[in-house]
């Protein structure tokens, strides 16, 4: 029999705030263990917690970006659990009343297929703290306790591991375009609870029932891997646990409903305990906190400041700028770097004096995007900076295309250039000027040098007119010594090819 996979996250995204959910405690990473901790992160009797109005508005924000549905009226409730990581034994969340109902993320396969991922909702809970194990112990540290945490819910729309990647790398792109959240995979901004099950396939997609809601218990026996925090760990624990399951009924063995781990080393999923429901965590109003109430005027103030969204943009860039959408999508991948390209391409409106002017065109754009694509990125690579990290501003880059386009310097001067500008700065105009590598392209002066080799390489001259047309090239790079690499190449060329077949 053949099966297909059922496949729902559960991604915890820390929010980007200055202090806690719930507390004035810091939130700083790499600090002494419980340095940043107050009676009422640590859940001590009698501290009353205080929400924190910007995890709701970023909460609020990550919603209107995934096409959300804003519940104005949300409250908080108690989860109980009994677990160090949680000093007093419960956590503060959101269950029956959500901030954020409904959206989705639309992904595109290998295949150009392109499928809709639903949000059932987004949210917002305090996170907990950090169990840290030893070789012969085990310690807490609260630093983390009580750090503002939005949990986004997907329905169970995904079919393969592959699928749950393009969901997760959509959706981090987009909240950090948002500046809700850094998703910092590696410092635990963004960690994924899996859930995946299997079923006969039929090829008509999700079961439902007669109100169109889906109807679960259809659905194969679901099992949870837990606390996944890389893109890779999540795609490797679902072809494992979706290979699994298949073999576990291909010899009879029942699926049972449980939380399972992933082992990267042993490259498998171990069973950890059997699977709560949500009756098991005792639900009840946060009595401590009073309902979030939301106008329809706040939320458009907070709606004013969404980004333009990635894919909004990548189509943008492709139609102003004519670049090609490969290009589009790689710029569009990290915002600083998108906007660091427009605001170069602006640059050429500016020099220009209007938007008229014939700097700025599509030609010009593609040149710098090609420069920021190739030359540009090999430097942040190499120097392990991103491009808000490096001296060269996005006009000194404008100014070198310009230079470069303009034929002020050649090729050869401008990756002469570029390596400096981009680890020290400066006006690229200013130092051609001082130093003298403005591009030699006065044909007098071109021919004079064109003389000069051909009469210096008697050698050459033979083999060119013998046939060997590739001596041409010889002559060209002669050119250039004797400019010491101030000549326009493309000039030089054509002179050479002229004065050779005079001969």
């Amino acid at each position: 029999m053949e099966f297909e996979n059922t496949i729902g996250l559960e991604t915890h995204v820390q929010l980007k705030t200055k202090t806690k959910m719930f507390c004035s405690c810091l939130l700083k990473t790499g600090c002494e263990p419980n340095t940043n901790v107050c009676p009422v992160c640590l859940g001590y009797p009698g501290a009353l917690p205080v929400m924190n109005k910007e995890a709701v508005k970023l909460t609020v924000m990550s919603g209107m970006m995934l096409g959300c549905e804003i519940n104005k009226h949300a409250t908080f409730d108690r989860k109980n659990y009994f677990y160090p990581d949680m000093a007093k034994d419960y956590q503060i969340s959101e269950n029956g009343q959500p901030l954020c109902l409904g959206g989705g993320v639309e992904i595109t396969r290998a295949d150009g297929t392109k499928k809709f991922i639903r949000i059932n909702h987004i949210h917002l809970e305090e996170d907990a703290a950090k169990i840290n194990h030893y070789a012969q112990s085990s310690g807490v540290d609260f630093n983390r306790g009580g750090t503002p945490l939005m949990e986004i819910v997907s329905e169970p729309d995904m079919e393969s591991a592959d699928d749950a990647i393009l969901y997760l790398t959509a959706l981090k792109e987009m909240l950090v375009y948002a500046g809700v959240s850094d998703c910092n995979l590696e410092e635990g901004n963004m960690r994924s609870d899996v859930n995946i099950s299997i079923r006969p396939k039929t090829g008509e997609g999700l079961p439902l029932k007669a109100d169109g809601s889906i109807d679960f218990s259809k659905l194969g026996t679901k099992v949870e891997i837990k606390n996944m925090n890389t893109f890779k760990g999540i795609h490797a624990a679902l072809c494992y646990e979706a290979k699994r399951q298949r073999e576990c009924m291909a010899h009879s063995i029942p699926i049972v409903q449980e939380t399972r781990r992933w082992d990267g080393e042993a490259m498998e999923t171990t069973s950890m305990r059997s699977k709560e429901n949500a009756h098991d965590y005792r639900y009840f109003p946060e009595p401590d906190l009073v309902p979030v109430e939301l106008s329809e005027e706040q939320i458009a103030e907070w709606r004013k400041l969404l980004p333009e969204k990635p894919e909004v943009r990548r189509a943008r860039m492709v139609a102003d700028y004519g670049i090609a959408e490969y290009d589009a999508e790689v710029l569009s991948q990290h915002k600083d770097n998108a906007d660091y390209f427009e605001e170069a391409v602006g640059q050429f409106r500016t020099i220009g004096k209007d938007s008229a002017s014939p700097l700025f065109d599509k030609k010009i754009c593609k040149q710098l995007c090609n420069l920021f694509m190739s030359d540009v990125m090999a430097l942040m690579n190499a120097s392990g900076k991103a491009i808000g990290e490096c001296a060269m501003t996005p006009a000194a880059l404008a100014a070198l295309v310009k230079m470069s386009a303009a034929g002020t310097i050649n090729g050869p001067t401008l990756k002469e250039l570029l390596p400096e500008i981009f680890e020290k700065g400066g006006d690229p105009e200013a130092i051609v000027k001082e130093r003298g590598l403005g591009a030699v392209s006065d044909t007098g002066a071109l021919e004079a040098f064109v003389d000069q080799a051909i009469a210096a390489n008697p050698g050459p001259v033979a083999d060119y007119k013998a046939g060997k047309k590739a001596a041409a090239g010889f002559f060209v790079g002669q050119v250039m010594k004797l400019s010491k690499g101030k000549a326009d190449p493309k000039i030089v060329g054509g002179l050479v090819a002229k004065k050779l077949a005079s001969l």
